[in-house]
Parts: C-alpha cells; sequence; structure tokens
C-alpha cells in the first residue's frame, strides 16, 4: 500500500445493515445505518439492492461522488450459510461495481474480526438466532449450515422466548412442571392468566411480536431460581460450548491459546447464568482458550478485514475502532 485508498465495510443483519466508508489511515468518512439485508429473508436480487442504496448514501455523506474509486469492499451478510449461498451473494455484489476487489461472507466471521486480531478464533452470535464460525492461523475456516432446526441448531433469543411460553403454558394447564413462567409471563402481557396471553396472541389483540420479548423473562426467572428456567438456560449453555469446542476440534486449536469472541444480544446482557456456564465449559476443554464478550459492532470487524486486505498499519486498525467506538450512524 503506497498511498491512502478507501473502502466499504458493510454488516448486513437480519434487523440492521451498517455500512462504513473509511480510508487505510483508519480515517471514518461516512458511517450510515439501514434496515436488515439478510438474503435469506428478502432474497439475493433484494438485499443487494438495499445495500446498494445504503453505500450510495454513504457516498453522499462523505461528500464523494459515486465514481469516486474505492479499493476494496468487505460485505458480511447474515443468513449467507451455505459455500452456494455465498457464492451467489458474492458475485452479486462483485457485479454492483462499487469497488475494485471484494470479500463477501456470513456475518459472524466480522463478528470474529471485531473481537480479536488473534488468527486463531471461534466465533459465536446467539442472538435472534445462533450461529457459529472458527478460523485458524493457515487460512483454514470451520463452520455450520446455521439454518435452524432442520440443521441440528438450538438456541438463540427467539427460540429462548418460545419455550419460556411453551413452559408457561404447560405449567399452568398441568402438562408440565410447575414454574414462576406462569405468573411471569401473565405479568409480562398484564393478564392474569397464561391462557388470557394465548387467546390474546391468538385472536390478535396481543401483538404476536412481542412473543420474542419473553427471553428476558426466562432469564429473569431463571436468575431467581426457578428450576424449568435454569433448565432451558443450562441448555443454551451448553449448546454454545458444543458448537464453539466443536469448531475448535475442526480446526485443531484446542491446545492452542485460541480466542472464543462471544457476541449477540443474548450473550452482550451479561446474564451470568449463561456466560459462566459457557466459560466453565469451554475451559474445561481448552484450558488455554481466552474468552470475552464483544461489545463492538460487527462493522468494526468488516473494517478491520478490509485494512487486513489492503496491508494497513496497526495504528489505522487502532484508528478505526476509535472512531467506531464514538460514530453514530446517520440513519436511512
Amino acid at each position: 500500500m503506497n498511498s491512502t485508498e478507501l473502502f466499504l465495510a458493510v454488516d448486513g443483519g437480519n434487523s440492521k445493515t451498517d455500512v462504513v466508508l473509511a480510508d487505510t489511515d483508519g480515517r471514518v468518512h461516512g458511517f450510515v445505518r439501514g434496515p436488515g439485508s439478510s438474503p435469506q429473508t428478502l432474497g439475493v436480487e433484494a438485499a443487494v439492492k438495499l445495500v446498494d442504496g445504503l453505500v450510495a448514501a454513504a457516498l453522499r455523506a462523505a461528500e464523494m461522488p459515486p465514481t469516486v474509486p474505492v479499493a476494496r469492499a468487505e460485505v458480511y451478510l447474515s443468513g449467507v450459510d451455505l459455500p452456494l449461498e455465498v457464492e451467489v451473494a458474492a458475485a452479486a455484489i462483485a457485479a454492483t461495481g462499487w469497488a475494485q476487489s471484494y470479500r463477501v461472507d456470513n456475518d459472524t466471521f466480522a463478528l470474529m474480526r471485531a473481537g480479536t486480531d488473534s488468527p486463531d478464533a471461534v466465533a459465536v452470535v446467539c442472538g435472534a438466532g445462533i450461529n457459529c464460525v472458527g478460523r485458524a492461523a493457515d487460512g483454514r475456516t470451520a463452520r455450520f449450515p446455521a439454518l435452524g432446526m432442520i440443521a441440528g441448531d438450538w438456541g438463540g433469543g427467539q427460540h429462548l422466548a418460545s419455550l419460556a411460553m411453551w413452559h408457561a403454558a404447560r405449567g399452568e394447564d398441568g402438562r408440565g412442571p410447575a414454574t414462576a413462567l406462569v405468573e411471569a409471563v401473565a405479568a409480562h402481557f398484564g393478564r392474569d392468566t397464561v391462557l388470557e396471553v394465548i387467546s390474546g396472541v391468538h385472536l390478535g389483540e396481543l401483538p404476536a411480536a412481542r412473543l420474542d420479548s419473553l427471553s428476558e423473562v426466562l432469564f429473569a426467572v431463571a436468575a431467581a431460581g426457578d428450576a424449568v428456567a435454569r433448565r432451558v438456560v443450562a441448555r443454551q449453555a451448553s449448546e454454545i460450548t458444543a458448537m464453539a469446542t466443536v469448531a475448535a476440534d475442526r480446526l485443531g486449536l484446542r491446545d492452542l491459546p485460541y480466542e472464543v469472541v462471544l457476541g449477540g444480544g443474548v450473550l452482550r446482557a451479561g446474564h451470568a447464568l449463561l456466560n459462566d456456564a459457557i466459560y466453565e465449559g469451554v475451559k474445561a476443554h481448552s484450558s488455554a482458550a481466552r474468552l470475552a464478550v464483544v461489545a463492538a459492532p460487527p462493522v468494526v470487524g468488516a473494517g478491520l478485514f478490509a485494512l487486513d486486505a489492503l496491508g494497513a498499519t496497526s495504528a489505522a486498525a487502532a484508528g478505526l475502532r476509535a472512531a467506531l467506538a464514538t460514530a453514530r450512524p446517520q440513519l436511512t
């Protein structure tokens, strides 16, 4: 790298998309945020069109023309899980003409890079859903299909919320064990019974979308000592531990001091019952592993990947991290 070059960093999640226009000195010129752009939800064509509009908005925010040379675009999208999905998305994005070179992959890789500089690392995201990827210093990667129950996945905020509702319903009508989730779920919706919640959602009197917020109810009830809720949290911890340790074993990292990066809303919430159990499980498998919950947004990782690819300095990487730690995206 002989002179300062521009790059694009994109993190396209299920609920939001961040696009950053920055340079190889670590300076941020444009930072915009828009709706989710997962190709799994929108389809590839619609997802790329959405990101294309955000790229244009980032250039406008930087007061740069659409024709300004951009050396690199690092694009990480939710729902791009299978190799074929990566290939199709990469071809569609390369056809946009945003940059001179591109890399496209799953957004969990961006989370990983945001959380560590180590070449040996595993990342697990537990937000609305759950996913895990890993990488080794020799370039090998590990990943899972992350396609839900058909792919063997278990957990994530939406799944945990549905289990809170399921156990509350069964606890109230007697099909399942007694649980404090009964009272907590009814109170969460301002109802006297879980049956009233069920009827309200079924008849459209209560928004079904509010069911997703029950994951926090589950954790609160578990923290208060409820056995049913604690079993669900323990299962989630074991699933996250299994993903991380299986990925590490695939890459031959078990006895190395590799990094485990944890992210997503469920893990960032800092629930001690969950996070402590993951720590203990991973350390029992890999005593030299180092675990951390990443606070930086995944778009930071996309930007760091761009700096890596363009041969930028460590000072530039530190500058980019610092700039994005305080930057506020322009909402579109």
